[in-house]
């Protein structure tokens, strides 16, 4: 896996692919997911899934170990004050659920990025890289806000509806969650957008011009030359057995 690198790949449009996984994944398991070559960061849940701040770390040292980058959804979209909190953990990353409004967004990038792009408090032994980078501030600081990568949930119509709006500079991704997205799609059923690929293609064309991908839970590699038509570049997949 590339990860020092990785948000500079997603940002020039490279196919990028994630592996849906459980933080209660043992080293061998994880050994075998990133030794087939097939994903470039881990992806782990707390939204839906048990969680503690103890369990993240021991995942995290495990998966930096195998020199693999984690991207963590927290639990819910007003905890976006928690992301730097979070990231002191050991994630890469950070995907906030259920996104609607430019004041989440403000609130996520604040708290993301160090100064003075963010407002992120200094500290945390646990941190991503902290030992291979060192402990100077400015040097971590600078070198944090230039790989962190930063991923926002639309689950809704008017999310969709104001994507070009929320992909503020810093955030890296707009991703998709379809089975959420489906309800709002049900509460609205003369809206033009009548599906949730009807969604995807909307925010791929708002989001032509910006840095800011699209990233999509396909889940299965076997729908994922779909969605890269549409111009979708970030997978979200479940490992094969």
């Amino acid at each position: 896996m590339i990860q020092s690198s990785l948000k500079q790949r997603i940002a020039s449009g490279e196919q990028i692919i994630g592996a849906n996984i459980s933080m209660t994944h043992c080293k061998d398991e994880l050994k075998k997911i990133v030794e087939s070559g097939n994903f470039d960061f881990l992806w782990i849940d707390s939204q839906h899934s048990p969680f503690n701040e103890e369990l993240l770390v021991s995942f995290c040292a495990k998966a930096a170990d195998l020199n693999a980058p984690v991207i963590f959804r927290i639990k819910h979209t007003f905890q976006s004050y928690l992301i730097g909190n979070l990231l002191d953990l050991g994630p890469a990353g950070i995907e906030v659920p259920q996104v609607e409004s430019e004041t989440t967004v403000n609130e996520a990038i604040d708290y993301f990025y160090y100064p003075q792009k963010g407002k992120r408090s200094w500290g945390g032994s646990a941190r991503y890289k902290i030992r291979e980078q060192g402990e100077d501030r400015l040097h971590y600081a600078d070198w944090w806000n230039n790989i962190g990568i930063l991923m926002l949930q639309l689950e809704s119509i008017p999310a969709v509806n104001k994507a070009h709006q929320l992909a503020k500079a810093g955030v890296d991704c707009l991703s998709f969650g379809p089975n959420d997205l489906w309800y709002s799609l049900e509460a609205h059923p003369h809206h033009p957008f009548q599906n949730v690929d009807d969604c995807v293609q909307n925010v791929v064309e708002q989001l032509e011009h910006s840095n800011t991908k699209v990233c999509f839970r396909n889940y299965s590699s076997a729908t994922r030359g779909k969605y890269l038509d549409m111009g979708v570049t970030v997978f979200l997949e479940n490992p094969k057995d």
